[in-house]
C-alpha cells in the first residue's frame, strides 16, 4: 500500500473544486431532467424484445415512419409510450395500406 501525505489546505482545496464541478454538472443537466423522468427510453435491442420483430421489421418500421425514433452518438432511441402505441394499435403486418407489401 502507498501512502501519500498531502497538507491539509489542498485536500480542502480539491474537495472544494470537487464541490463546484459537481454544482455546475447539475446546473447543466437539470434543463434534461424532466425529459427523462416523463418518458422512458428503449434502444433497437429493448424494443425488439417488447415487440417480438427483427431488426431489420424495426429498421423498415423506422423507415416507413411507423415508429419514431430519436439518435443520440448514432444509437436509436424510442419512447416506449410509442412503442406501446404500436402494439396497441396491431403491428402493421404486410397491407397495402401502409406501404407494405406481400412481396
Amino acid at each position: 500500500m502507498e501512502v501519500i501525505a498531502i497538507q491539509k489546505t489542498a485536500l480542502d482545496g480539491m474537495k472544494n473544486d470537487l464541490r463546484e464541478l459537481l454544482e455546475m454538472t447539475e446546473n447543466a443537466t437539470r434543463k434534461y431532467t424532466p425529459i427523462f423522468k416523463e418518458e422512458q427510453w428503449l434502444d433497437n435491442q429493448e424494443v425488439c424484445l417488447m415487440m417480438n420483430i427483427t431488426k431489420r421489421t424495426l429498421q423498415t418500421y423506422k423507415d416507413k415512419g411507423l415508429l419514431p425514433y430519436s439518435k443520440l452518438n448514432r444509437k436509436n432511441y424510442y419512447k416506449r409510450s410509442d412503442v406501446q402505441a404500436l402494439l396497441e394499435a396491431g403491428q402493421p403486418y404486410n397491407t397495402n395500406d401502409n406501404g407494405f407489401t406481400d412481396e
